[in-house]
């Protein structure tokens, strides 16, 4: 069954928004996006900056493995490139954070495009080993140039606007007013990072409806006969990886931007790689719809999963991370039994159901 009107055109098929219903819900969910800052208390504030970081890191997960299908255990390496790299620059050069962030994208993107070769002649749990090797020597390397990254100690990050200016008086983070209206550090971060989350969401989609994009599931789906009919599964594998791990390193900047003060491990642990395979797997492979939802749905859940956990027998022993952790584990297997498309397949069937609206199929 069908979840869209039929299209008669290729520029129909190609639109972002087709008709006047998507159009209506983009500008209903902008206003409710540009809202939020003003109405959320800080806390959820801070939950909706860390989900705007997590759109952009599971983004570009997706672009490798769910649209190139070259699974990677290793993008906790990338994000953590992006995040020391914008800390570095930004401390020992205060260099702003405008040119910090593309810089820590490009380390990573040079990174992922050294690794890419090695995926040409493995797949599946051979590459996955491969890449989780990288998050032991990237972490070990970050450990090992102390004088730059302070090692295990961490380094704070600061946020400078423009060269060679004091920190302390030019931090984007600082409180600003403007006339009678005060805006604070958090929501001057929010709307930075919902515009690079935005971008990051129009970059994916249009990845995904592109000939690129294209190259990558026929890849994905049988390489053998993609080549056959003309794609370079070798320069196809490279691209994925290049174009992954930029965003990556824009989402661990992103990341260190908001924390402030960053250390190696914790975050950037085997752990951050698995949460962000955990959010593109809820979500649904293989589309950007599913790495928004995941990355949403995971980093918004973890506070209230902290709040069930209390009320819940033998959980309310556990630490409130470990809470989190057990409650997400169990949703997330759930989801799997029920729909294996996640939350990408709830959201077809609401869509069949109101297609066919009033009829049952």
């Amino acid at each position: 069954m069908p979840t869209r009107a039929l299209v008669t055109s290729y520029a129909q098929d190609l639109a972002l928004f087709p008709d006047r219903w998507h159009r209506l819900g983009l500008v209903l969910f902008s206003a409710l996006l540009l809202t939020l800052p003003w109405v959320a208390d800080p806390r959820w504030l801070s939950v909706s900056n860390l989900a705007l970081v997590a759109i952009v890191g599971s983004v570009a997960l997706m672009i490798l493995t769910g649209f190139a299908g070259q699974i990677s255990m290793g993008h906790a390496a990338f994000l953590a490139l992006g995040a020391y790299t914008t800390a570095v620059l930004g401390e020992q050069w205060a260099l702003p954070f405008w040119l910090a962030l593309p810089a820590g994208g490009a380390v990573a993107a040079a990174v992922g495009l050294a690794i890419g070769p090695f995926a040409l002649r493995l797949r599946g749990l051979y590459l996955a080993i491969v890449t989780l090797g990288l998050v032991f020597l990237v972490n070990h390397m970050l450990l090992t140039f102390s004088d730059l990254t302070h090692g295990v100690s961490g380094i704070a990050v600061p946020m400078v606007t423009w060269f060679g200016a004091e920190a302390s008086a030019t931090d984007f983070r600082s409180a600003t007013q403007w006339g009678g209206l005060r805006v604070v550090g958090d929501q001057k971060l929010y709307f930075l990072f919902l515009a690079l989350a935005t971008g990051a969401v129009w970059v994916g989609k249009n990845i995904q409806r592109s000939n690129t994009g294209r190259a990558m599931m026929a890849v994905r789906d049988q390489d053998l006969a993609a080549s056959v009919l003309g794609v370079d599964p070798a320069r196809t594998k490279v691209t994925a990886f290049g174009l992954s791990s930029f965003l990556a390193g824009i989402a661990g900047g992103m990341f260190a931007l908001q924390q402030q003060y960053i250390t190696i491990e914790p975050p950037f642990d085997l752990n951050m790689s698995i949460e962000y395979i955990a959010m593109i797997v809820l979500g649904g492979m293989g589309t950007v719809f599913g790495a928004v939802a995941g990355a949403v749905a995971l980093v918004a859940l973890s506070p209230l999963a902290e709040i069930v956990g209390r009320q819940l027998p033998l959980i309310e022993r556990l630490s409130s991370a470990q809470q989190s952790t057990v409650l997400f584990s169990a949703l997330v297997l759930a989801v799997l039994v029920f729909e294996p498309m996640g939350l990408l397949g709830l959201w077809l069937r609401i869509k069949r159901y109101f297609a066919a609206w009033p009829f049952r199929y």
